[in-house]
């Protein structure tokens, strides 16, 4: 009669319970603050925490269309703010996609994000456009803010659960697989 002990039975579940927080932690400890941006009708706005006041300046933002390609080439607005938070705004933005870039007064990017400014309802409608709010992971862009942006972190703690998922479910099976011997 074969006897396993439970110990050695949940290995491969202690293993994977304590290589998911050590990537996790790896992860965060080079993540950055970035930014966040946020679309009303022609109102483009961005907000972050990662600039540093310096020479009286917390940096600015640009925001670029699809033919554009450095910051000095996008809309420049200055980041006005406190130490809790800076941010920018931009009106009368066309419908199109574009992308926001955060440079802080020491030279740091602090983030870039692509977002999608939708055309306004038509006079004849008279009912209100949803707008998507910002959120601390990012804009919501794509059709309908069907699309989420995911950062690094994001994807390789995935990667990391469903591996994990995948190898635990296969040597589940392959265990029940086996006939009872004693």
């Amino acid at each position: 009669m074969r006897k396993s002990s439970p110990l050695l039975r949940s290995g491969p579940a202690a293993a994977a319970a304590v290589a998911l927080p050590l990537a996790l932690t790896a992860g965060t400890a080079s993540a950055g603050p970035g930014i966040s941006v946020s679309t009303t009708g022609s109102t483009v706005s961005v907000t972050t925490t990662a600039c540093a006041q310096l020479h009286g300046s917390w940096g600015n933002a640009s925001l670029l269309t699809t033919g554009q390609a450095s910051f000095t080439q996008g809309r420049q607005v200055a980041l006005s703010g406190t130490s809790a938070g800076q941010s920018a705004t931009w009106s009368g933005v066309s419908p199109g996609t574009y992308t926001v870039i955060v440079v802080c007064s020491d030279n740091s990017t602090a983030g870039t994000q692509t977002v999608l400014v939708s055309p306004g309802p038509s006079p004849a409608a008279a009912r209100p456009v949803p707008t998507t709010p910002a959120s601390p992971r990012g804009v919501l862009g794509g059709v309908g803010g069907a699309v989420e942006d995911h950062g690094t972190v994001t994807l390789v703690a995935g990667g990391t659960l469903v591996g994990t998922g995948v190898v635990a479910a296969a040597w589940f099976l392959r265990r029940r697989s086996k006939p009872y011997r004693s």
